[in-house]
Formats: structure tokens, sequence, C-alpha cells
């Protein structure tokens, strides 16, 4: 696609066992809190080194495809987004649990509304042969069906994974619940 530089699909572990990410450039970062349930795994941890966000909470969602990022944006940085989706393949073994991004992701403003990411890196990574084409429609399905689902249910993410048996817990969500969401920006 013109533009679009195409890239490997990014992939991270989390070795529950060391208590580590280790995201796609190799950087292995502490992970303060895993948590395993039967519908995916929790994990709570600081950002070192960025500027854009000091922490994150995220939920890898196998069964969904997905994994849903709660970033704490660094003061100036905020973002018009409750609530981060990236399209993920999740495989497990020995307590380790590896996603691949899909390339497509979904900014989920809570209640609100929601905007599609990166299609273009998604038609170049297959277009480059990076990702076969039926991994590709794949990450277009889930996409779509979980666009279908939060806009079935009002854009309110609890009320959609609720229908799925699956209930999301959050630090800064149980902590602060009036201050959770980030500001509009603009």
């Amino acid at each position: 696609m013109p533009g679009t530089e195409p890239h490997p699909p990014k992939t991270e572990t989390f070795d529950l066992a060391a208590g580590v990410n280790v995201d796609p450039k190799g950087v292995a970062r502490a992970v303060e809190e895993f948590r395993a349930e039967a519908f995916g795994l929790y994990l709570a941890r600081p950002a070192p080194g960025r500027a854009q966000f000091h922490y994150l909470e995220s939920w890898l969602l196998p069964g969904l495809g997905l994994r849903v990022t709660d970033f704490w944006f660094t003061p100036g940085h905020e973002r018009d987004q409750d609530f981060y989706l990236d399209v993920v393949r999740v495989d497990r073994t020995d307590g380790r649990w590896r996603s691949t991004d899909l390339y497509l992701d979904i900014a989920l403003r809570q209640r609100r509304g929601l905007r599609v990411l990166d299609g273009d890196e998604l038609l170049a990574a297959v277009a480059a042969g990076l990702l076969d084409p039926e991994t590709g429609a794949e990450a277009l399905d889930i996409a779509c069906a979980t666009v279908e689902g939060l806009a079935r249910h009002g854009y309110d993410l609890d009320a959609w994974l609720a229908t799925l048996g699956v209930t999301l817990t959050w630090r800064r969500r149980r902590a602060h619940p009036d201050r959770a969401r980030n500001p509009p920006i603009g």
C-alpha cells in the first residue's frame, strides 16, 4: 500500500513464572500482577521509558482474539479513548502466553463510539506476504465481530463482554471509578 511500510507481526511473551512481559523488541518488563482466569490473562505493569503513558493494564482474551488495554496516560499525552483493543492471536504453553498482533486495532470511547485503526497495515502485511490471506481474513472477522458486539451494546465494553461470560476487573477503575476515563481531547 502506498505510504505504508509493511512490518512482520509483532509478538509479545507473558511469562507468569518469571513475572515478566517481553515486548516485541525483546525487552523484558517486570509485571506487578498476572491473573489467569478461564477466559483470559490479566497483567498490570509500569511502562518505564514511555513518554505517552506510565502504566498499563491489559487482558488477553484468546477466545475473542483480543487484547484489551487501559493505558494510564501521562498528563499532556491523553487520548480520547478509554480502552485500546488489539486484534491478536494468543497461544499458551508451559506457563507462557504469547500474543501475535494481527495489525487491526480499535480505540474505544466507552459508551460513545469507536475507531478501527491500522487497516492499511493489515493490507500491506498481506500484500507483502508477511501474513497469509486466511489470517488477514480472520483479523477482519474478529474486528467486525467486535465492532458489531460493541455497537449492539451501546459501545459499553462491560455490557458486551458480560453477554459472553467475561468480566474484566481493573486496578485503576476499581480504585478511582470517577477518574478512570481519559478526558476528551480538544
